[in-house]
């Protein structure tokens, strides 16, 4: 009774505060800042396009839906994962998790983006000062998560953000919270989830890069030293609900259909699509399309993403490999790799 009632109140709580977060969002579409947040990490999710809030399980789970995390298929795994982003943009991801009896299940994670360095320009050198800076973009999380029943699990993240560009930074705090329900209205396969990602106080950057000499423009002073005041923004937060069905085609074959519907306070809807084929839990296809029916078509610079996985058994070491491919308009094509170790 206990339990139900628990759960009751998270499902309440979820959605008022959804409702509360996303109440004009529409008007401040394009505000948010942070965005290193939206990255996605993990080959498996991108391979379907994002659909996947009810399908990732495990330390794959930690940037989908924390909630499956503790549906781990081993008492502790290690997790890998670089992709080529836009713009020669790298993102190196790692993970590490443990499931611990009674208590749920705890992982670490960090999210570092490799940017490269970048020329100083200045008014009196607008063609480079010879100098170099090296932006530094770093996402550190903790993830807990436990099961409520025997059906749904619960899981909550909280990220630490720190953004540097040469002598101006910002660091800040978010919050994930997830829910997980499989075999939903017992049919077996059958799953529901509902994640709200990115909760938490608005953010500003501040440094010496912000002071500036200046004259005043009637000339009545001579020339000071001025700190510019750089305007707060908001977190890039988003509502997301999430479908899922795995069907067995028989004792070796089955095929997964995920979809997703997104909600944010900086951008227009998005519902996302995703599949996978399995044959014997060994290999694994996929694919996945997002659409944004909201916006112009020009808006949505992804396309059809596709990826394969492997999962084997090493001398009692689970192995698992992912690929993904992210098709992409103006910049080069989206490349994913993931590897994990389970024990």
């Amino acid at each position: 009774m206990k339990k139900i009632k628990l759960i009751n109140y998270l499902l309440i709580l979820t959605v008022f505060a959804s409702s509360s977060i996303f109440a004009g969002g529409g008007n401040r579409n394009g505000t948010a800042g942070a965005t290193q947040l939206l990255i996605p990490v993990g080959a498996r999710g991108v391979a379907m396009s994002g659909a996947s809030l009810v399908g990732a399980k495990g330390l794959e789970a930690l940037y989908w839906n924390p909630a499956n995390l503790v549906r781990s298929e081993t008492n502790t795994s290690v997790l890998f994962s670089q992709m080529n982003y836009i713009a020669d943009i790298g993102v190196t991801y790692g993970a590490v998790s443990a499931n611990i009896e009674g208590f749920g299940a705890l992982a670490f994670s960090i999210k570092s983006l490799d940017i490269g360095d970048i020329p100083i320009t200045t008014n009196t050198n607008p063609d480079g000062t010879g100098q170099n800076f090296t932006p530094s973009f770093v996402t550190v999380g903790v993830t807990y998560s436990r099961m409520l029943s025997d059906r749904i699990s619960f899981g909550v993240t909280g990220n630490f953000i720190s953004e540097r560009l040469d002598l101006v930074s910002t660091s800040g705090i978010a919050f994930n919270v997830g829910i997980a329900y499989q075999n939903l209205a017992n049919v077996n396969g059958l799953s529901f989830a509902v994640v709200i990602k990115n909760l938490g106080p608005q953010m500003k950057y501040d440094g010496s890069g912000l002071n500036i000499n200046a004259v005043a423009p009637d000339l009545t002073r001579p020339q000071q030293l001025y700190k510019i005041d750089a305007a707060p923004f908001e977190l890039p937060s988003t509502l997301e609900l999430g479908f899922g069905y795995e069907y067995a085609l028989n004792e070796v074959n089955s095929v997964q259909l995920n979809g997703v519907f997104q909600n944010s306070n900086f951008y227009g809807d998005e519902y996302k699509l995703g599949a996978e084929y399995s044959y014997d839990n060994l290999f694994f296809v996929r694919g996945g399309y997002m659409l944004l029916p909201e916006l112009d078509k020009e808006a949505n610079i992804y396309g059809l993403t596709a990826g394969v996985g492997l999962n084997y058994n090493l001398g009692g070491v689970g192995f698992k490999f992912d690929y993904a491919f992210r098709q992409t308009d103006i910049f080069d094509d989206n490349h994913v790799f993931t590897v994990q170790l389970g024990f």
